[in-house]
């Protein structure tokens, strides 16, 4: 499973094809048989895009029938709201993806986007919103830092 990394912000064509990072790309074709590409989906709570490579999204689906079952409502509103929304994206041969509009419009991108690693997922923010977004989580953190278990110890 990929791993994303740092932060990128990249310019957005007028087709709407943006670049997406090399760290990126290699993270998601560094496994053999690896989808060429990305998905994409809208998050549950914040106002940008959600990636990852399709492996991720495996996992995903297999918690949520594994945790769930494959009738339970609860599953099927998750599945709903992020899976049958994703939309896989292959790369150009220039490493670019075609953002979908309705996903864009959402997020509040146009002309630059800001690529966000956070280890297995990343996000897709509109630059000056996720400035924003990493103040409010730099306070955050502060606060919240030293209440978490030490590595390894698990958290309740």
């Amino acid at each position: 499973m990929a791993f994303f990394l740092s932060t990128f912000t990249n310019r957005v064509d007028k087709k709407g094809r943006v670049s997406v990072p090399a760290p990126f790309r290699n993270a998601v074709c560094a496994s053999e048989g690896a989808f060429p590409g990305i998905v994409i989906y809208r998050p549950l709570n914040l106002p940008c895009i959600e990636g990852a490579d399709l492996a991720f999204l495996e996992q995903l689906s297999d918690r949520l029938y594994g945790d769930f079952g494959p009738f339970d409502p609860d599953q099927m509103s998750v599945a709903t709201a992020i899976l049958a929304g994703a939309s896989q994206l292959s790369f150009d041969p220039e490493g670019r993806v075609m953002l979908p509009a309705e996903l864009k419009a959402g997020a509040g991108i146009d002309d630059a986007c800001t690529f966000v690693g956070i280890g297995r997922k990343f996000q897709i923010w509109n630059p000056e919103a996720f400035e924003a977004h990493k103040a409010d989580q730099l306070g955050r953190a502060a606060e919240q830092a030293p209440k978490l278990p030490p590595f390894g110890g698990g958290r309740p």
